[in-house]
């Protein structure tokens, strides 16, 4: 631990870190820019239409693919905490990043829904061994001198790592190269590997006559002994609300940009304001911007920010960052979903990932100032809990609930029984699309079972616009004008608000009786 209680200036407090909290930050950095390079283009991927090599699942497929595996991402660190702690960080360090390389490896290559949920629950698996170690290491190496300048830090290091990953993934895909996140996600695990191998000491373990069985119960009931703790348990459930709307940024976003936005328009756009920032959001082979590369402009904005934004709040009381960063979150969010103007969407990223920065990294360095001495990395354990169940509830809100509002192909189809359009598959088959995808149909709108159905989204997109007598472009104008897509927002924004006011109420009954016993 850290001892630097009088060192408040800038670079002191970059001395304080020891070497394990560097490397613990490099894993980190890694480890993301192999999972955004992934994640950022991996909704666009499950729904995208056949025809340029998407799976072509629905929204609600996506949703469900991404929603749950992220969800147990996110609840399992509460055992591999307690297995990390038993075994050591630098063998649950190999053992994470070989489950890593051969979910990313394997992921880019299946394509049935449920071949791809397995593959990604592996690699979900790996994922949830990485994550408390991490973690815990940045906790045990900071202290309340540094431990909001350590986070700060150690947010940033995410940051960099997951802008890196889809900026490269996105000035390489093109328009249907969607393997290359795939393999360049492998190429980066084994590079931690091999990292992990060669340079990171294994720690010291403390020797325990349990089972392992008997240290995950032991952890479980831990960690319900922790929630016990009522100003943790109720900052826990109120956070489900950041995570919730932090996650439309990867879920919802990036098929709400290639939906309704002009890509072409906002490039050229974006260019005649700033080359620079043009050059960001495209890849530098076609005047077009790409929806992946537009969501990486938060992780780019926190690259430039995080510093500056961590010092400037050192002195801040943690949940009153956390009320200003949530003000700050909830009109960046909504900016990005009411207007089909791209600059506006920019500006949301922007101005959402500064919210982000002075609410998230207080969140955590806050868990571990009330965390018990010796219990560092089961409170921070805790703090995947909002995170799992966020992550749950926006990916049905990413899957059923924007499959039903706002996605383009969904609406085509409630235009097409609007308009009593009669859409065909290649030989001529009529086809309706459902929630589970596309049906056959008779005359009289009866589904058919057992008949093969040759069509894309594309396909079926083109048609109503055809049968319409209209463009793309003037079909995407009509939907949005007839059926409002963007009205999602309501949600997004609501919660943000619930939360915001949440926090306030905790602040006035928990944080100022704290305050107030310590006196």
């Amino acid at each position: 631990m850290s001892t630097t209680n009088n060192k408040t200036g800038f670079i002191p407090l970059m001395k304080s870190f020891p070497k394990r909290f560097w490397m613990a930050s490099v894993f980190e950095l890694l480890e993301r820019f192999a999972w955004y390079g992934m994640f950022a283009i991996l909704a666009l991927y499950l729904v995208s239409s056949k025809d340029i090599k998407g799976l072509g699942f629905t929204d609600d497929q996506g949703g469900k693919i991404i929603g749950d595996i992220t969800a147990l991402l996110y609840f399992l660190p509460l055992i591999t905490g307690a297995i990390a702690d038993r075994i050591g960080y630098k063998k649950s360090l190999i053992i994470s990043f070989v489950m890593l390389a051969i979910g990313y490896g394997t992921l880019g290559y299946v394509s049935s829904f449920w071949a791809f949920y397995f593959v990604f629950l592996f690699l979900g698996l790996g994922a949830a061994m990485f994550k408390p170690v991490a973690s815990a290491i940045v906790t045990k190496t900071t202290d309340e001198s540094n431990s909001s300048m350590g986070f700060g830090v150690f947010y940033m290091m995410v940051n960099i790592g997951g802008w890196i990953g889809p900026l490269i993934v996105g000035k390489l895909r093109g328009e249907s190269n969607w393997l290359i996140a795939f393999h360049m996600a492998t190429a980066v695990i084994l590079v931690n590997l091999l990292f992990n191998i060669f340079f990171f000491k294994q720690d010291k373990i403390e020797k325990t006559d349990q089972s392992l069985v008997e240290t995950i119960k032991k952890s479980f009931s831990n960690i319900w002994e922790a929630l016990k703790d009522s100003k943790l348990t109720v900052l826990l459930i109120i956070m489900i609300g950041f995570w919730t709307l932090f996650n439309q940024l990867f879920y919802t976003l990036p098929k709400f940009i290639q939906d309704w936005v002009n890509l072409k328009q906002l490039f050229s756009s974006v260019h005649n304001f700033s080359p620079i920032l043009a050059s960001l959001i495209s890849d530098g082979k076609e005047a077009i911007a790409k929806p992946e590369l537009l969501v990486n402009l938060d992780a780019f904005a926190i690259i430039i920010l995080q510093m500056l934004i961590s010092y400037i709040i050192i002195k801040w009381k943690p949940v009153n960052a956390m009320i200003i960063g949530f003000i700050i979150v909830s009109i960046g969010i909504g900016l990005t979903f009411y207007f089909r103007d791209g600059l506006f969407i920019i500006a949301g990223i922007i101005i959402f990932a500064i919210g982000e920065m002075t609410a998230n990294p207080k969140f955590s360095a806050y868990i571990a100032e009330i965390s018990p001495k010796g219990k560092e990395a089961l409170y921070m354990g805790t703090y995947f809990l909002p995170v799992f169940v966020g992550n749950k509830i926006a990916g049905w809100l990413s899957g059923s609930i924007y499959g039903e509002m706002s996605a383009k192909i969904s609406l085509a189809q409630k235009e097409a029984v609007a308009k009593g359009l009669q859409i065909v598959d290649k030989n001529g088959q009529l086809v309706e699309y459902t929630k589970t995808g596309f049906q056959a149909i008779d005359k009289a709108g009866n589904s058919l079972k057992d008949v093969a159905i040759e069509i894309t989204k594309n396909d079926y997109i083109d048609q109503v616009a055809s049968k319409l007598n209209m463009n793309a472009d003037q079909l995407t104008t009509h939907l949005w004008d007839t059926y409002h897509p963007n009205e999602i927002l309501y949600i997004f924004v609501g919660i943000g608000i619930v939360t915001f006011i949440a926090l306030v109420i905790y602040d006035k009954v928990f944080v100022k009786r704290l305050n107030k016993n310590k006196k």
